[in-house]
């Protein structure tokens, strides 16, 4: 097996394309000539490096901010929100009007926009006239591109847009940049924008339908045979078929169309069951004293590759940080009455509450007449392993198999097949199986599926999507945590962020 700096090479080139704008001109995305962006595309090479390029800048948005520490912050995930003096108090509180949060904002929105329009200027030379790009190529890079498209639009939609429903749809939210032109394009209405979204997806699903991940697994390994290439191996780090299919019923599902999700929910489930491409994470492997695989990294259908993880989780999760830099939950032991963890994980042997998972510490609180000290528990996901060469050490997740289930139950108006989905993920997590009740409804089975989601996903940014697209008024609080009081009150409109100023200025004397 290749050490993960073979996968660093192959994935994370870094592309000559300047790509980042400026605030002035959000899609301007210029090559320093026409004659260099001709060179670049060329050959196959050319539209690789411009693709990997992508994938590497992902990690710009996503490593933090979309995944592991804003987002999980305002899904109220940690003990923030009554710590004035915490780096993260303006996104835990949802002042959107703070110049902390307008200038992420803002950055946000740039570096998902910078990186459509150099997927746009790929997708216009590839469908070219005189495109060069072998035919092996074009259905992987056009499939990847478009996927990768409709992926950043989504969660600019997830983040601006409306919480979605038949009254909200035409609301106006974000531009659809579909082309490499660089004037502003109009913002439209939400059900436009998933339209396309939903489009660019099933087109992208077309074009990878003979994706190697579906005969010959993740290869997570480089080929031993000097003729074939790499181009197409490590799947997981890439916009897979499978990947691309999950997020199409994620998108069915934001707007509501049960009945599609379900439908391509079910034929993933069916697919992966039979060949095994994402199994199930093994017990054997999470309790591993040495290495111990706390991403359940062969279920991650999707995720980024990041080396700089380490410094994330030092900084952010790691014993030594002090109390007002620190993403810890509330509680000073593990199984007191005041601390969250119980209330996340009901049964005493779910693999997800383990010891790997959390630590009690003791954190430097700063004051202003010095120092104290403060029990914490520490999530201890992202830790380090120093020496592996496992690539799940530099992994980000993005997309897991078992979103999967959980919206195939929340689909299906089957309550007992609803509740086979959910056990599924618990009996794979060493979970007792939830038994239907005689007054279970479909309400009382969203709870259940709620509770599986909050424990999958910490960390991976996606709580707060879950909350805004079911309208929720009430989530788990990150600091009231006692045995009578473990729910706060959110405001609806603490899940829309307001366009950056460096948007709107722009479109003041745009018709």
């Amino acid at each position: 097996m290749k050490t993960i700096n073979d996968i660093k090479h192959l994935i994370l080139v870094c592309i000559f394309i300047p790509i980042f704008t400026s605030c002035n001109n959000w899609l301007a995305v210029d090559m320093e000539d026409g004659m260099l962006e001709d060179k670049l595309y060329e050959s196959n090479e050319g539209y690789m490096t411009v693709l990997n390029g992508v994938y590497a800048r992902l990690n710009e948005n996503y490593s933090t901010t979309l995944s592991m520490t804003i987002l999980d912050v305002m899904a109220q995930y940690y003990n923030v929100r009554q710590n004035t003096d915490h780096i993260f108090h303006v996104y835990g509180n949802y002042i959107f009007d703070d110049k902390v949060f307008e200038e992420t904002s803002s950055s946000v929105w740039a570096r998902q926009y910078a990186q459509i329009a150099n997927l746009n200027t790929l997708l216009t030379h590839i469908d070219a006239e005189d495109s060069n790009i072998k035919v092996s190529y074009y259905s992987f890079v056009k499939g990847e591109a478009l996927a990768l498209r409709a992926f950043l639009h989504f969660d600019l939609i997830r983040l601006y847009g409306p919480i979605y429903n038949s009254a909200t749809e035409n609301i106006t939210c974000i531009p659809y940049q579909e082309s490499d032109s660089k004037e502003i394009q109009p913002l439209l209405p939400a059900k436009d924008v998933m339209g396309k979204i939903i489009r660019d997806l099933k087109e992208a699903a077309e074009l990878l339908e003979e994706d190697p991940v579906r005969t010959k697994g993740v290869m997570a390994e480089d080929s031993e045979d000097l003729n074939e290439t790499n181009d197409f191996r490590y799947r997981q780090y890439r916009l897979n078929y499978y990947a691309v299919k999950t997020l199409l019923a994620r998108a069915y599902l934001w707007v509501g169309d049960k009945a599609n999700a379900l439908l391509v929910s079910k034929e993933l489930i069916v697919e992966n069951d039979e060949k095994k491409v994402f199994p199930w994470i093994t017990k054997a492997d999470v309790l591993n004293a040495e290495i111990p695989d706390l991403l359940f990294s062969t279920e991650v259908i999707f995720g980024l590759y990041n080396t700089s993880r380490v410094s994330v989780f030092n900084q952010y999760f790691k014993e030594t940080t002090t109390i007002n830099n620190a993403l810890v939950f509330k509680g000073e032991r593990l199984n007191d009455i005041s601390c969250k963890l119980p209330y996340y994980f009901s049964d005493d042997d779910d693999l997800r509450r383990g010891s790997n998972f959390w630590s009690e510490e003791t954190l430097e609180q700063m004051t202003n007449s010095g120092s104290a000290s403060q029990p914490s528990i520490c999530f201890k996901k992202y830790a380090d392993i120093p020496g592996t060469t496992k690539p799940f050490r530099y992994m980000i997740p993005m997309i897991r198999m078992s979103e999967i289930y959980l919206m195939a139950a929340e689909c299906t108006d089957d309550l007992t097949e609803s509740i086979g989905y959910i056990n599924e993920i618990r009996n794979n997590r060493n979970c007792v199986d939830l038994n239907l009740q005689p007054g279970d409804t479909k309400e009382s089975i969203q709870q259940y599926i709620t509770n599986e989601f909050i424990r999958e996903v910490i960390g991976e940014g996606q709580l707060y999507f879950y909350y805004k697209r079911l309208g929720m008024e009430e989530i788990l609080s990150g600091t009231e945590f006692s045995e009578d009081r473990w729910l706060e009150s959110i405001n609806l409109q603490n899940y829309v962020w307001p366009l950056p100023k460096t948007e709107t200025d722009q479109r003041v004397n745009v018709n």
